[in-house]
Formats: C-alpha cells, sequence, structure tokens
C-alpha cells in the first residue's frame, strides 16, 4: 500500500502541474483531461471543462504527486473547493541542497513562513506557501529528529 499527496484545484490543475514540474525537478508527468473520454449525453461538460485535468502524477526524486481540476459539476456533490492550513506537504531527508532548490522554486509568488536555514533540530529547515495556497515544510533531518526521541 502507498499513501501520497493528492492536490485539487478548480481550473488551475494545468498551471499548477507546470509549476511543479519545474520546482520539483520532475522525472515523469503524465495527466489525463476530462474530454480524454468523449462527450457523454447524460453529464454534458462544457469545452473548458473538457480541456480540465482529470488526472495527472508528478515524479520527482523518487515520490509521487497527484494533482486533478474538480469541475463545478463535481462541486456540487462534494463541496466547494477551500485553501487552507490544515495539510501539508513535508520533505523529508533529502539533500540540503536539494531541499534549497526546490524551497526557492516552490516560494516564487508564494510567502515565505521561514527561510530555509539551519536550525537546532535541522542542518536544513524551512516552511511556505506556495502560490497554489499550499503549504510546504522542508526538513534534510526529519528522520534523525524523530529516532532520536522515544516516546
Amino acid at each position: 500500500m502507498e499513501a501520497i499527496s493528492y492536490l485539487q484545484f478548480g481550473g488551475r490543475a494545468e498551471e499548477a502541474i507546470a509549476f511543479y514540474e519545474k520546482a520539483l525537478q520532475a522525472t515523469n508527468v503524465k495527466m489525463v483531461r476530462f474530454g480524454a473520454f468523449g462527450k457523454d449525453p447524460n453529464s454534458p461538460l462544457t469545452v473548458e471543462q473538457q480541456n480540465m485535468i482529470m488526472e495527472s502524477r508528478i515524479e520527482f526524486s523518487g515520490n509521487s504527486l497527484m494533482i486533478s481540476d474538480v469541475p463545478p459539476f463535481m462541486q456540487a456533490a462534494a463541496g466547494e473547493l477551500t485553501t487552507g492550513n490544515t495539510v501539508l506537504i513535508s520533505i523529508i531527508d533529502a539533500d540540503p541542497e536539494m531541499n534549497k532548490q526546490c524551497f526557492e522554486k516552490l516560494s516564487e509568488g508564494g510567502t515565505v513562513i521561514m527561510p530555509i536555514s539551519s536550525t537546532p533540530w535541522s542542518v536544513s529547515f524551512g516552511m511556505l506557501v506556495d502560490k497554489f495556497g499550499v503549504m510546504w515544510k522542508f526538513n534534510s533531518d526529519a528522520s534523525k529528529f524523530l529516532d532520536g526521541f522515544v516516546d
């Protein structure tokens, strides 16, 4: 079994995919649009909705991130999309230089909460909210930190 992060957008998924592909130095990107399956007379989609991303996967540094759009007809059933701070993506145990590169690219157009720097608990730690409202945390020594404490 595998658990991965899955981000949902209301029409900006393709823009987000291009941004994350560059920022995370993706090695493989795949995506399928809603219109790939042809028109369904029972559920007609506008041209704009047909061009939205139904499913995508970005592969980077042995990880995956999935992204899709949630068209209005799906939001009517599942609820409106809201940007929040209850979930963040944590990049752990990466090389400090890789952390710095990804952090700088992800922070473009976003808000830095804590600049990437050396802290008492990590050689390379930082937090930001990217231009899509997604929160990211970088901690190059996360496993060492957790292993150092016994509950």
